[in-house]
Formats: C-alpha cells, sequence, structure tokens
C-alpha cells in the first residue's frame, strides 16, 4: 500500500537553480518531486516511527516559475486530486486558487520578507471568514495566505518564522485529549512530553488549509524561541538548574530539540550547507539503509544543550543564513545558542560571532537583514530594567535571589540583559556600517514580546555612511495579548515614564547606558500582526499589517489593513 502524505509539502530554501521540498509521510517510501524538466526522486528517513524525506532540486531555470507536483511510490498525492481551492474555507478563497510554484530567485533589486512569530494553531476557529471571535483573534497567517491565494498581494520571496511556532506548555484541547488518552494525568500535564507529543503540534500547526498552501508555495524559514520548548527556556544558569529537577525535563528537551532539527533546521540548509552537514549525513544514510536516524538525533539535541552551559560554547549550530542577491539575511539562534555558566551570561558562544562575521564579512549585499526571536532593542525603560536586573542578579546575596524570580516573572531575559552580547552586536553592526561598500539599510528583524514597532539606531557611523538601522519587531501572528500587558507595555513604551525609569536606573542607580541610542518610529502595535520588509534597489520600507474582522471589512473585501507603514 503507497505511502499517504501526512505534512507538506513545505517549500524551504529556494536559490537562484536550486530548491528543497519536505514532507511528512504515513510511512516509509520514496517521495519524487517533479518540476518542469526537473524530477527528483528522495527515499524517507525515519525518526521514531515517523516518515520524512526531503528533496533537493537542482538545475532550475533562474526566474522561473513552474508547478510542481508530489508523488509517493508512484502515487500522486500533492496537488490534491480534488483541487487546491479546497484547502480553503468556502468563503475565504475563489473557486479557482492557483496550486503551489517553485519561484527560483532572478537578479533583480527587488525582494521582500513576510516575518512574524508567536502563532497559536487554532484548527477550526480564527478564520478569516468570521469575526476572530474563537478565542484569540483572526490568525494573520491565515488572512496572508488567502489573500495571496486571492491574488491580491504579493507573495514574498520568502517567509520567515521567528520563533514559538509550536506551543509545547501550551497546548490546544485537541492535542490536551491525546496526552490524556496516551498517558492520563501524569506530568507534564496538559504539556508535551516527548517527540512523539511534538509531532502532533507540527500536524496541527501545519495542516491548516491556507497555511499548508501558503508554505507549499512560497519559501519558509524558521528558528524556535521559547514556547517551542518551554517558557523562559534558558533564561538562566540558575533556571537550567531547577528545571533538569523535574524527572520529565529530559526527555521533553531531547524530544524538542529532535522535532526542531527534522521540522524546522534541515529545510533552512542550502543544498550545498546539506551536503556538508554531518547530521544530515547520518539521516541520509540511514535512509538508504532503514534504520532509525532517532539515536544521532538525540546525540545532537544532548551536545547542544550541553553547550549551553560550557564556557566555550560549541554545541550544534541552528543560526543560518539565506542569500537573496541584494539582500542578505543571518538568522541567530538566541536560545540555544546561549552561553549561561554561573553569572557568566552570553546571548550567543563566541564561535557563532566568529561565523557571523564570516557571513558579513564577504560585502556584495545592499542590504542586511539580522533575525533574531527575542528583540534585539526594546523600549530604553525595558532595556534599562533588564540591564539593571542583570547587574542586581550578579551582585549575589539576596539581590540574586530577588533578582532572579523577577527576571523568570516578567520575561527580562533578551538582549539587553545580555549586556556583553548587546554591545558586541552593536560593534559588528557598527563596523558593517563603517567599511567601504556598507549596505543602505541593517534591519534587526525580531518577534516574542506580543507588540510590533519600528525603531531607528543612532549606531554612531561614520558621518559619510550610507546605512540606515532599525529594530523591525512583529508579534504576535495568533496569540493572546491580555489587557494588563498592554497597558504594561504603553506604559513602558511612554516617554514620561521612560526618563523617570532611565533617569533612576542609569542615573541614580548606575547602570551603564548603552550605547547605541534609538528612537520609536512606528508603534507599539497590539493584536495579531504580520511585516513585509521590502527592499527595491538602495530604497527600503516595512508594513505592518493586522487582520480586518468580517463585519469591519469595506467594499473591497481587504482581509489586513495596514497599521504602520515607514521608509527605512
Amino acid at each position: 500500500m503507497s505511502s499517504s502524505l501526512v505534512i507538506g509539502p513545505l517549500l524551504r530554501h529556494v536559490g537562484r537553480t536550486s530548491a528543497t521540498v519536505w514532507v511528512e509521510v504515513a510511512q516509509r517510501g520514496t517521495v519524487r518531486v517533479t518540476c518542469g524538466a526537473v524530477v527528483v526522486e528522495a527515499p524517507t528517513f525515519e525518526v521514531a516511527g515517523h516518515h520524512y524525506a526531503l528533496a533537493v532540486l537542482t538545475g532550475l531555470p533562474p526566474g522561473s516559475r513552474t508547478p510542481y507536483a508530489v508523488d509517493i511510490d508512484g502515487r500522486p498525492v500533492w496537488p490534491p486530486e480534488r483541487g487546491t481551492a479546497r484547502l480553503f474555507a468556502e468563503e475565504a478563497a475563489p473557486e479557482q486558487v492557483p496550486d503551489p510554484v517553485i519561484t527560483t530567485l532572478d537578479a533583480g533589486d527587488r525582494r521582500t520578507i513576510a516575518f512574524g512569530s508567536c502563532r497559536v494553531a487554532s484548527p477550526g476557529r480564527d478564520t478569516v471568514d468570521g469575526d476572530g471571535t474563537g478565542g484569540l483573534g483572526i490568525d494573520a497567517l491565515d488572512a496572508f495566505a488567502v489573500r495571496a491565494a486571492r491574488g491580491e498581494g504579493e507573495l514574498p520571496d520568502l517567509l520567515l518564522m521567528l520563533g514559538d511556532q509550536v506551543y509545547a506548555d501550551e497546548t490546544g484541547d485537541a492535542v490536551r485529549e491525546r496526552i490524556r488518552r496516551r498517558r492520563g494525568d501524569s506530568l507534564p500535564r496538559h504539556q508535551v512530553a516527548d517527540f512523539e507529543e511534538y509531532t502532533w503540534l507540527y500536524r496541527e500547526s501545519w495542516g491548516d488549509g491556507p497555511v499548508r498552501w501558503l508554505m507549499a508555495t512560497t519559501p519558509v524559514a524558521m528558528i524556535f524561541d521559547d514556547h517551542d520548548v518551554h517558557d523562559d527556556w534558558n533564561t538562566s544558569a540558575s533556571w537550567r538548574a531547577d528545571i533538569a529537577r523535574l524527572p520529565w525535563w529530559r526527555e521533553r528537551l531531547l524530544g524538542g530539540l529532535v522535532s526542531y532539527w527534522v521540522y524546522q533546521h534541515l529545510g533552512n540548509l542550502s543544498p550545498e550547507e546539506l551536503a556538508l552537514d554531518p547530521v544530515h549525513r547520518v539521516v541520509a544514510a540511514a535512509a538508504h539503509d532503514g534504520s532509525d536516524a532517532m539515536p544521532a538525533l538525540r546525540e545532537l539535541a544532548a551536545d547542544a544543550d550541553a553547550a549551553v552551559g560550557r564556557r566555550e560554547g560549541g554545541g550544534y549550530r541552528f543560526s543560518f543564513w539565506r542569500d537573496l542577491g541584494v539582500l542578505r539575511l543571518v538568522v541567530l539562534d538566541s536560545r540555544c545558542g546561549r552561553v549561561l555558566v554561573d553569572d557568566d551570561r552570553d546571548m550567543l558562544a563566541d564561535s557563532t560571532f566568529d561565523w557571523l562575521q564570516e557571513r558579513l564579512d564577504d560585502g556584495g549585499y545592499r542590504h542586511l537583514a539580522i533575525g533574531t526571536s527575542v528583540p534585539w532593542l526594546l523600549t530604553p525603560t525595558l532595556h534599562a530594567v533588564e540591564a539593571w536586573n542583570e547587574r542586581s542578579v550578579a551582585r549575589g546575596g539576596r539581590r540574586r535571589v530577588v533578582g532572579e524570580r523577577l527576571r523568570r516573572l516578567v520575561d527580562l531575559e533578551h538582549w539587553a540583559a545580555f549586556g556583553s552580547s548587546f554591545e558586541r552586536l552593536a560593534a559588528v553592526l557598527r563596523a558593517v556600517g563603517s567599511r567601504e561598500g556598507a549596505p543602505r539599510t541593517v534591519s534587526v528583524l525580531s518577534g516574542d514580546v506580543h507588540h510590533s514597532y519600528v525603531s531607528r539606531v543612532d549606531l554612531g557611523l561614520p558621518a559619510g555612511s550610507p546605512t540606515r538601522v532599525h529594530q523591525l519587531t512583529c508579534s504576535p501572528v495568533h496569540n493572546l495579548v491580555p489587557r494588563v500587558v498592554r497597558i504594561g507595555f504603553t506604559a513602558a513604551w511612554s516617554r514620561p515614564v521612560g526618563r523617570i525609569v532611565t533617569g533612576l536606573l542609569h542615573g541614580a542607580l548606575g547602570v551603564p547606558r548603552p550605547t547605541p541610542t534609538w528612537q520609536t518610529l512606528e508603534g507599539p502595535v497590539f493584536g495579531n500582526c504580520i511585516a513585509t520588509l521590502r527592499v527595491d534597489g538602495d530604497a527600503a520600507d516595512v508594513v505592518l499589517e493586522t487582520p480586518v474582522p468580517q463585519s469591519r471589512r469595506g467594499a473591497d473585501g481587504a482581509l489586513l489593513r495596514a497599521v504602520a507603514r515607514r521608509r527605512l
């Protein structure tokens, strides 16, 4: 009996002449992808009874737009037999929806990246043909997908998901019921416990029809954040010590990192990087001999976690990059890439900073985007609070205990709470903007904080530098922003409050001031949101869009409304 498609296909890395297509299937088999004259067969690989394939297509024409098909053991599984439109709710899309295509990069000067973070899946609720009353409001990614399927919006060159694609610690009703049937009320109650249960989260999140269509036709890159494993994941050395005492934690952690490599990270790599990646070589060998790749992936996960507790770091590098011609994207792992040894705190290990420098040194790009799930720049008020908290904990005694409790309670663990790493990244970007042939823009793309904003940064660049630097934050794509959180963030963004708090902390208490200075241009924007960064020649702009409930749409029926638009 031929295997069937479980998740996918997902279009992952796309270059000028190559593309990778990822799928999960029901059982072992051979996946064939046909794109024009290019036909590639890929054997599935097994991980704990689940089966996956990554087809690597090469020799595609540059700047081409070609439909593609997928079959498993000779049985067609994609596009859907009854038409792609069936992936959409009845009122959400036209009768004819374009079949997914692979669009290779051309040599043009225009590039777009759509991005955001924090997306809770809610199957059957919060659809674009309603008023978003299912609990979390309309899913911005659903609205983005439906608009594109209608031909009303531009498909980006890349969809970048900046963390919290799945919530291991905040599961929905359907997953909770499966957990109850599998292991009753055993700990961690209502949360995923291992790799098997992680697979349920991805099936729920990526099985959504419009999102499935979007990810099949738009290249997708991904990085994790805390909820992909656990709230406050790798906040501090003491947090790691405390959670390691819980009997269920080890299996939860390994399951989270293994599932991340399989579902998210594998597709981030280019064909050239896949050929060099030692873990991928082991997995590819397992695919050919029919063995289970889980032991090798558990070893990877264990080493990646252990590196967080080593001063030299050195675990598996989950950071990655994409060369989009005039636009270069470098995405930094700001969760598992940390170094946390007592009071020795770094957001990135030295080896990752070295790798970042190598990605930036060769030039050849007019615009640079740095992706990091947690924002590099917050409001100056919150930055000062996090810097003060880091300093208080490091001083020890009673201040350490109180400061650590406060750090965990209100999530004081962004770049501002890693002062030396914050300044080191500022120095890297300052060097980029100071050299000959500096890029026109540097944009730091982030999520996590459940509000969206645009800030302009002054790095103290030389007078003749053409580089404009911005922090672009978009969160959540689909999640709840409680009223108390809105009030707190609104106060933090208030200039009078900011002057009082920063004056007290930097002035009276002597907390060091950050080298860069910055000001808010747009925001804070609350509610579900998706952002798009566009570059065109030397110009660049960003737009933040929120979904429009059905009852509030105008005559044009627009699904998304621009709430901020800024030239960079």
